[in-house]
């Protein structure tokens, strides 16, 4: 990351006290401006429009327009803003359902100081920052085949084999395993696991597994 970036950071969340720990948190980060806060979803959606941050740090239950209201808005009018959702729930219907709306990255408040900064560096360099509470989410959500809804609007085309590969990496399956089935050597899954990567700009399997979600690529 070029030293002379600089990403600007919002804060949404309606306590006070943990809005203050937050900043204090962040302050010194390098490459990090704090650059407003809100107290409810209201104040966030007037500051949206006065100065648009690239990070946008979220709680979920807020006054006036609470944060699932709030998340189908900001991706309909700042697409471009990274949101990174910061909150107390941890259930996974709920950390499903806000990466399928756009959410980028996914935290609880007992989260470190230096993974929420973590998790703001990688938004911005690779779109989105998959932890072991999102990976679990994301791995139950495919176990149990509820039906997902489509975010990307031009999904990118795979072949009938990658296809295939996506949804046996979706179902746990190693690259030996993968190689019998698809009758493919392992050096050759993981050269195509990788292109499939590179294709949607994932940076773990992870991200290429939700990308087949939201795509319903994977049943």
């Amino acid at each position: 990351m070029s030293t002379e970036l600089v990403i600007k950071v919002a804060l949404a969340d309606d306590h006070k006290i943990f809005r203050d720990g937050i900043k204090m948190a962040l302050k010194g980060k390098e490459y990090l401006k704090i650059l407003w806060e809100a107290e409810d979803g209201k104040d966030l959606m007037h500051k949206m429009q006065i100065k648009k941050p690239d990070v946008l740090l979220m709680d979920i239950r807020m006054p006036e327009i609470d944060g699932v209201n709030a998340i189908g808005i900001l991706r309909k009018e700042y697409s471009d803003v990274k949101i990174l959702v910061l909150t107390m729930y941890d259930e996974q219907e709920m950390i499903t359902k806000m990466m399928e709306m756009g959410a980028n990255a996914y935290l609880t408040k007992t989260s470190d100081p230096d993974e929420i900064y973590q998790a703001i560096l990688t938004c911005m360099n690779d779109d989105f920052y998959f932890n072991d509470l999102v990976n679990k989410a994301v791995l139950s959500k495919l176990q149990t085949k509820k039906q997902v809804r489509q975010f990307y609007p031009n999904p990118i085309k795979f072949s009938e084999k990658e296809i295939k590969i996506l949804k046996l990496l979706a179902a746990d399956k190693t690259t030996e395993e993968i190689s019998k089935e698809v009758f493919l050597s392992p050096r050759t899954i993981e050269t195509i696991r990788q292109n499939m990567k590179s294709k949607v700009g994932a940076k773990t399997i992870a991200g290429l597994i939700m990308y087949g979600m939201r795509n319903k690529l994977i049943d």
